[in-house]
């Protein structure tokens, strides 16, 4: 079994490809396995190979599964990276081993096919959900700011939603965990770190005069809207789990 260390960034995985397929050749797409610094554990009996990132090999792996691939599957590929989890980054290096070496992306008999189509399911749900529980503040520069803290680097999959929804706003959503935000203004999306990450909530201080009251008058149209008799708690964290209800105003103390 040969070993591959990258940095764990998208090119760093599509280099130990190439790196793969240039020293072995085509041997069986379980013959290599890709580990992060953090997730390798030394073996006394085979010495790993270091792959330094390289944005030219990179590409010309990308370009070879887009010619082997179609656009959903190449989507499901971006989706399993943005999970982060070694595990996954693992099963994509194989699935991808797997696919130049003739193996059918539809076999899900295969455990790579499965593995990196399962993965990229849960980062679609999550992707979905912070598009339907991210709620924005107004602060007093007219700023629309969100923060989030989603289990999966979404923040690339939930751009356009917020670009094509709010195109003439100038907003901020911040991703806490990652230390790394979008930022939107006049048409143009770029991705920004701010020296110090956001609390969870926005301080007062900076919210606009305006957004306390909005706040306060929608969690009362909430609590007016409750009927205690209908209430079905069981099938309401069903749809809206209590993780998320940290980004719903409705959910906030008073």
């Amino acid at each position: 079994m040969h070993s591959f260390i990258c940095d764990g960034s998208m090119e760093g995985v599509l280099t130990a490809v190439f790196e793969y397929f240039e020293r072995h050749g085509k041997n069986s797409p379980d013959a290599a396995v890709l580990h992060t610094p953090s997730s390798w554990v030394p073996d006394a009996f085979s010495a790993p190979v270091h792959v330094h990132s390289d944005a030219v090999k990179a590409a010309r792996v990308w370009k070879g599964l887009g010619q082997r691939l179609d656009r959903a599957w190449l989507r499901r590929v971006f989706c399993c990276y943005l999970s982060e989890q070694p595990e996954a980054l693992m099963q994509l290096f194989s699935f991808c081993n797997y696919v130049f070496l003739g193996g059918a992306p539809d076999n899900y008999g295969n455990a790579h096919v499965q593995a990196v189509a399962s993965v990229a399911r849960s980062v679609e749900r999550e992707k979905h959900r912070m598009e339907a529980f991210i709620r924005f503040e107004e602060l007093e520069d007219g700023l629309f700011y969100a923060a989030a803290d989603p289990d999966f680097n979404v923040l690339p999959l939930i751009a356009k939603h917020f670009r094509d929804r709010f195109a003439d706003q100038q907003w901020l959503i911040y991703d806490r965990r990652r230390q790394y935000g979008l930022h939107f203004k006049a048409g143009q999306l770029e991705e920004i770190t701010l020296e110090t990450a956001p609390l969870r909530q926005t301080p007062a201080a900076l919210l606009d005069e305006k957004e306390a009251l909005y706040a306060q008058l929608w969690k009362d149209y909430f609590k007016s809207t409750n009927i205690p008799s209908r209430k079905n708690m069981k099938l309401h964290i069903q749809h809206v789990p209590k993780r998320y209800w940290k980004y719903l105003t409705e959910k906030l103390p008073s």
